[in-house]
């Protein structure tokens, strides 16, 4: 039986993969600051240890307590509004604290290694579906290190054999079908969450611009359910135990939405109307940011399962609305 340690497990990507590592037998140590994780998140058959990846001596002292067989790392910084202002901080846990992961691996011997990466690396994309080929030319700081950590591991390859898979996720969404589990965050930066709240409190959403070259005018994006992004990464840490081979996966479903076709989608399932005020452009927003999946569905045998858009809608307003 596999033990896998988990970064960031208490989070909202992480604590659906940790649940679904536990259903399928692993043991599950997961290591947390809890500065944007959650205890409520997180599965009480998983060991925890309440620590700062930044923290070298406590992060090795949890490799040498518990046999740990691969890493799936999730804990880092992710606002990228925040990565502009805050460089710093961004490059410390995404950097700094990766590289303090790599070399606890190193030091024990550990040679595999799931990495959350990010959509954000390929920067604004001069295609409708990118590829994992794409040029990448992130605009803003947390996509950098994104992209930053990506090389880092190519080169822990190279110099130390330890194999890597990087899962670049498009817009990760949704909760528990049932609606009783899904994101706690103490500043939502999320569309999904947010225009709920706004249908909720009866207050104007605001979309950022609506004059781009696409079918409405409105931003396209690739949303895909948390329990799909979850079952992405047991298949990566199953490829790299069958393959011992590094490799680079888009997860996305390949489908695009508009945010004024979102809005309608969500009066629908909430029965309930929000006004709309169109606000300037963000700086960098892409026209379109959506997946080309071949290369994930064909080599991890991999389907988006729940990530429809009214099944990613239904299942957050049920956890919105959650007793």
């Amino acid at each position: 039986m596999q033990t896998i340690l988990v970064t960031g497990g208490a989070g909202y990507i992480g604590s659906f993969t940790v649940d679904k590592l536990i259903k399928k037998g692993f043991i599950v140590v997961i290591v947390d600051n809890l500065s944007s994780g959650n205890k409520q998140n997180m599965n009480e058959k998983a060991e925890f240890r309440e620590l700062d990846i930044l923290d070298k001596e406590a992060l090795e002292k949890v490799f040498s307590e518990f046999n740990i067989d691969a890493v799936v790392h999730f804990a880092g910084k992710i606002e990228v509004e925040e990565s502009m202002y805050d460089p710093k901080k961004y490059f410390d846990n995404n950097i700094l604290g990766g590289l303090n992961i790599l070399e606890a691996m190193r030091k024990n011997n550990v040679k595999n290694i799931v990495f959350s990466s990010s959509a954000a690396v390929y920067g604004i994309p001069n295609k409708k579906k990118v590829s994992e080929e794409a040029e990448k030319k992130p605009i803003n700081f947390y996509g950098q290190t994104k992209l930053w950590f990506e090389e880092l591991l190519e080169w822990y390859d190279k110099i130390h054999e330890i194999k890597s898979v990087c899962l670049r996720y498009f817009n990760a969404a949704g909760a528990a079908i049932d609606g009783s589990k899904g994101e706690i965050r103490k500043k939502e930066t999320h569309v999904i969450p947010i225009l709920f709240d706004k249908i909720q409190q009866q207050q104007p959403f605001s979309i950022f611009g609506d004059d781009y070259p696409t079918r409405d005018g409105t931003c396209v994006r690739d949303y895909i359910h948390v329990l799909d992004l979850a079952d992405a990464h047991i298949r990566a840490l199953s490829y790299l135990e069958e393959n011992n081979q590094s490799n680079i996966f888009n997860v996305g479903t390949s489908e695009g939405i508009s945010v004024k076709e979102l809005v309608e989608q969500a009066q629908k399932i909430t029965g309930q109307t929000t006004q709309i005020q169109i606000a300037p452009r963000r700086p960098g927003d892409p026209p379109f940011l959506v997946a080309d999946n071949t290369k994930i569905t064909q080599t991890l045998n991999w389907r988006p399962r729940y990530s429809d858009v009214s099944t990613i809608l239904e299942s957050a307003w049920k956890w919105m609305n959650r007793k």
